[in-house]
């Protein structure tokens, strides 16, 4: 797998923390982002690492707006950074 784009998939989710987030919205993003950076930080076996993104996707599906245009756009590069890599294998 990619390991810029698992690294910018993590920067991504960070830079959420850093905005206005509506608060259901920021505990989503909140977890996405620590499954992302077990992802970043550790070396899963491709599995595993499939798994979580897959994880990270679930996540993301729960966040319909953040409330803030930024986190927005983070969010959205975010959705389609995961499905990159998991079509990527």
């Amino acid at each position: 797998m990619d390991e810029k784009r698992l690294d910018e998939l993590y920067e991504r989710l960070a830079a959420t923390g850093e905005r206005p987030v509506e608060r259901t919205a920021s505990r989503w993003l909140g977890e996405a982002e620590a499954v992302a950076g077990d992802i970043v930080r550790g070396d899963p076996d491709p599995d595993v690492r499939r798994e979580r993104l897959a994880k990270v996707e679930d996540l993301l599906g729960h966040v319909e707006t953040t409330g803030d245009e930024q986190a927005d756009e983070h969010v959205d590069a975010a959705r389609e950074l995961v499905a990159e890599l998991l079509s990527d294998g």
